[in-house]
């Protein structure tokens, strides 16, 4: 604004001069000045279609970016990277198209400008060397006076229609963009990968030592065996190492120290994509891309028939409530799927984890802070998810877990206790104190019911 009040303030002074220093050649001068705003209007439409489309193309990169990063870990535990990089790049490019055409259009109609501001110069020198020349009103110092005037005339209008920092703007948000591209990951593929044709699920952690910051262990000497269909649940307080331990089985993370071994193979030397194919994960906080429901349930298996999807929904029952909207399977559930539920977004996350018939299975939190009715929809959707596969879960509330075949209790980054539920439960260790407090919090939670219902029959 205050640029434009100054451009605006120049131009009337300037032209008070002109017309008081030579009335004729003012009219000469400013004759062009039609013709700018002739040349504005040509390229002022183009121009602003043009912005809003690249600004529109921005939002839409910025979007998937930050998408694509807020959920990197369903991208990575479906193998996801590349179809969600190619998708990146594309729309990158699609940007990248209208940014330069922009550039162009602004470009041309500087050039055009500046050809104009010198055709009005050449006219003021032709017409007022004539008139210096033949009749004597005006000297040399004059008319050179003069055209330095009408310079600042024109200088103001230049100035509106320049595209430098529009370029330097595209230039910075590209090289910014492509640091992003060019950063190397932690997490890189073997040179000569074993090449496996399944996996049975038998899961092994060698004396594992993890530590997300030198020296400041999360993990300590965690060792533990899962046989193909064996259900292991990890217990314990917050932050004892419980989603860790599972984040390294699809390679989220390396250890610092020991080995993650898949039917007797270090994950390290296993093709990451095949890996990541055969774990299938549901979390506590599931994430659900910008789409239909049927494209998020197809997600892990880009190739499954519209039968398989529906069948994998059926088996989360997140089939009935799909059919209750207007438009079924073809619903957009928005940004993070924040039209649904979280009851139902975790239904159909199951059913994605169903689609895609992992061999392991990984159950972060599933069922917590849901509603009863929710809990039973998927309690009952998860069982049939861990039918003969080997799955583990994490969880607080210990029904979840009590009929697992190995419970291990996590304290403090070490596995403290291991064994059955009943095992566990009577031997008086942490497992017991957290089953009394569970039962505890139950047990009042039942009294409050009764006195409530107790007070509701008095009244």
């Amino acid at each position: 604004i205050v640029d434009m009040l100054a451009n605006v303030v120049t131009l009337v002074a300037v032209l008070v001069v002109l017309f008081w220093r030579a009335p004729g050649l003012a009219l000469i001068g400013i004759a062009a000045l039609p013709l700018y705003v002739a040349n504005f209007l040509l390229f002022q439409r183009p121009i602003r279609r043009a912005a809003a489309e690249a600004r529109d193309q921005y939002s839409e990169v910025y979007s998937i970016l930050s998408e694509s990063i807020a959920g990197i870990k369903v991208v990575k535990a479906f193998a996801r990277e590349q179809h969600e990089a190619r998708k990146f790049v594309q729309e990158l490019r699609n940007s990248v198209d209208l940014s330069m055409r922009l550039a162009r259009l602004r470009t041309l109609l500087s050039i055009t400008s500046g050809m104009l501001t010198g055709l009005a110069s050449i006219a003021v020198y032709y017409f007022g060397g004539m008139k210096m020349l033949r009749a004597g009103t005006m000297s040399m110092g004059d008319l050179l006076a003069f055209n330095q005037y009408l310079g600042m005339l024109y200088g103001p209008a230049i100035a509106l229609v320049t595209v430098s920092d529009t370029l330097n703007w595209v230039t910075s948000s590209v090289e910014r963009i492509f640091e992003t591209l060019d950063t190397v990951p932690d997490i890189q593929e073997p040179k000569e990968p074993v090449r496996l044709t399944e996996i049975r699920g038998y899961v092994e952690l060698d004396h594992v030592w993890f530590a997300y910051e030198p020296g400041e262990w999360v993990l300590e000497d965690v060792s533990l065996a899962a046989e193909p269909g064996n259900v292991v649940a990890l217990v314990g307080p917050s932050g004892s190492g419980k989603t860790t331990i599972v984040h390294l089985i699809p390679r989220f993370y390396d250890p610092t120290e020991g080995r993650v071994l898949i039917d007797g193979h270090d994950v390290r030397n296993l093709n990451l994509q095949f890996l990541r194919r055969n774990i299938g994960m549901v979390l506590q906080e599931n994430f659900l891309f910008s789409g239909t429901i049927r494209d998020n349930i197809r997600y892990g298996r880009p190739d499954a028939t519209d039968e398989e999807v529906v069948r994998a929904a059926v088996a989360a029952n997140c089939h009935d409530f799909i059919m209750e909207f207007p438009d079924g399977y073809e619903t957009i559930v928005g940004e993070r799927g924040t039209r649904l539920s979280g009851g139902q977004r975790q239904r159909i996350a199951i059913a994605r984890a169903l689609l895609r018939d992992p061999r392991i299975l990984i159950l972060d939190e599933a069922t917590a802070e849901l509603d009863s009715e929710s809990e039973a929809l998927i309690q009952e959707a998860l069982e049939r998810l861990m039918r003969d596969r080997t799955t583990f879960i994490i969880a607080h509330r210990l029904s979840t877990v009590m009929n697992a075949d190995q419970i291990l209790v996590l304290d403090q980054g070490r596995i403290v206790e291991r064994g059955t539920h009943a095992e566990l439960a009577t031997a008086g260790g942490l497992y017991a104190k957290l089953c009394e407090v569970q039962f505890k919090r139950a047990q009042d939670k039942i009294d409050e019911h009764l006195l409530e219902a107790s007070r509701a029959s008095r009244t």
